[in-house]
């Protein structure tokens, strides 16, 4: 009875001490607020229901096709002044950005800047709200130009207050776009065109395809949205179309372009993705057109 009375005791200062731990973390907040024991790659109700549970309430889906908001074209902007470009994202985005500004140094009248911040993302919005935070780097640095690049750190669940949507659900996919929308949104109504880049191919399968499918609610929205969207999974893909670290280059040599840990890219990996960005930009800029010839000085007298 004794040993008994003392397990029990011990139990119940260890089962305190872990709802206080819980209680004292943002995951474990969301945690208490739908609680679930992991079973392998499964979860399963921490205690049954006294009755059927009721469905999580819809999120509201992004519409399939908005009113696209016009803002002022980069050729129309760079003949006003200089170019304002910053990059938005996550760790990705740290290398994109120094791909990009390597790429566009040599243009005067364009500045890069970077926004991004490592260990964000969209999903998240309880460790840093992306879209709060956006805004007030608008507020502090106006830009142009947004080049965005989120994805790395999003297979997790959504929490849409007090509802947690699980990575990869119907749920997910409303939830994530709705904020892809919003970010857009909260961009124009600044007059800052926008252009998303997609994340590239992964090493590990199971993260590839989180990935992939990350990439396919980004590419829907963008189509939806106007914006222009790039593409990097045939950039860094091998022959067959799948992972490998080293890459040739157009010249035919065979470069690393790729980080140890089969997510990140190598510098050249990140020259690989800037590239059709900067060409974008360029393009809509009207920086890949030849200057005017000077007009000929009138003959002497």
């Amino acid at each position: 009875m004794a040993l008994r009375a003392g397990v029990n005791a011990l139990t119940a200062i260890f089962v305190v001490g872990v709802l206080a731990g819980l209680a004292l973390t943002p995951d474990g907040r969301a945690w208490l607020r739908n609680p679930t024991v992991m079973l392998g790659d499964k979860a399963a109700a921490s205690a049954p229901p006294a009755a059927a549970p009721a469905a999580p309430p819809p999120v509201a889906a992004p519409a399939a096709a908005p009113a696209i908001v016009r803002v002022t074209p980069l050729n129309a902007r760079l003949a006003q002044g200089p170019l304002r470009i910053g990059v938005f994202g996550d760790s990705m985005a740290d290398g994109l950005y120094a791909g990009l500004y390597r790429d566009l140094q040599d243009q005067p009248n364009v500045s890069v800047t970077k926004f991004s911040q490592v260990s964000t993302g969209l999903s998240r919005y309880d460790y840093v709200n992306i879209e709060a935070r956006t805004q007030a780097q608008l507020d502090e640095q106006p830009v142009d130009v947004a080049v965005m690049l989120f994805g790395t750190n999003d297979a997790q669940g959504i929490d849409t207050g007090g509802v947690v949507h699980m990575f990869g659900t119907d749920g997910w996919k409303a939830a994530y776009g709705k904020r892809i929308d919003d970010l857009v949104a909260l961009l124009r109504s600044r007059n800052v065109a926008v252009y998303w880049v997609g994340l590239p191919r992964m090493k590990r399968d199971t993260f590839d395809d989180k990935m992939m499918l990350i990439n396919g609610v980004v590419e829907a929205r963008m189509r939806a949205l106007g914006v222009p969207y790039i593409e990097t999974v045939g950039l860094t893909s091998n022959g067959e179309g799948g992972y490998e670290a080293y890459l040739p280059t157009d010249g035919g040599r065979r470069v690393l372009m790729r980080a140890g840990d089969g997510i990140h890219m190598s510098m050249a990996g990140y020259l690989r993705m800037s590239a059709p960005v900067a060409a974008r930009l360029k393009r809509d800029a009207g920086l890949d057109r030849p200057a005017p010839a000077a007009p000929a000085a009138p003959p002497a007298a």
